[in-house]
């Protein structure tokens, strides 16, 4: 039987322990290069602050920004396989600070939005789709554009795009313009902020 595919928490208060990944051909893991720029980026920030991982898989990210001292996580994803492993991941750090949305990202990110607007705080957004050169797929991008548009300024702290290099996407999104763009490779990482 194969070996299951694991990635270890880098660094905070649950460093050390072993997250499974879901099948890559259900989900795709972000590079540890990757995770290691974003997290030097944001590392002081995302103390006490919520955290909404659309796209999850393993939580691998949110988890991260959980063990870094992150208050609330938010993990959006519909993958069956992907939401066992997500489950299984979160039972070793702390369930209590973690809700899973299952489903489709893009109709239920309503849910995260109500949520946040009851506790009156904003949150950092992590949105790392699925690659749009998977099959059906072919629109994701586009979905994920308006999905950011229409986002309220008021409850955002910050969007984090994982996407493909290639990928243009525009420097202005609704009340969100584009801080920084870091090219790792293949994958890009594309930070939005509300504009002044």
């Amino acid at each position: 039987m194969a070996k299951p595919i694991t990635k270890n928490i880098v660094a905070g208060k649950f460093k050390g322990k072993r997250l499974q990944l879901p099948s890559m051909v259900t989900t795709r893991s972000s590079k540890s290069i990757v995770l290691e720029s974003f997290f030097n980026t944001l590392q002081f920030d995302i103390i006490d602050a919520n955290f909404v991982e659309l796209f999850s898989g393993s939580g691998s990210i949110g988890l991260e920004a959980l063990s870094r001292g992150a208050k609330q996580i938010f993990f959006m994803e519909r993958d069956r396989n992907a939401l066992s492993v997500l489950e299984t991941n979160i039972a070793q750090t702390d369930p209590s600070r973690c809700e899973i949305i299952r489903g489709d990202t893009f109709s239920n990110i309503g849910m995260v939005l109500k949520r946040l607007k009851n506790m009156e705080e904003p949150a950092y957004f992590y949105i790392d789709p699925p690659f749009s050169i998977r099959e059906g797929h072919e629109r994701i991008y586009d979905n994920m554009i308006t999905l950011i548009e229409n986002l309220p300024s008021e409850l955002v702290s910050m969007i984090i795009v994982e996407h493909m290099t290639g990928l243009e996407i525009p420097s202005t999104l609704g009340a969100f313009e584009q801080l920084k763009s870091k090219k790792f490779g293949k994958t890009s990482l594309t930070y939005y902020g509300v504009a002044d």
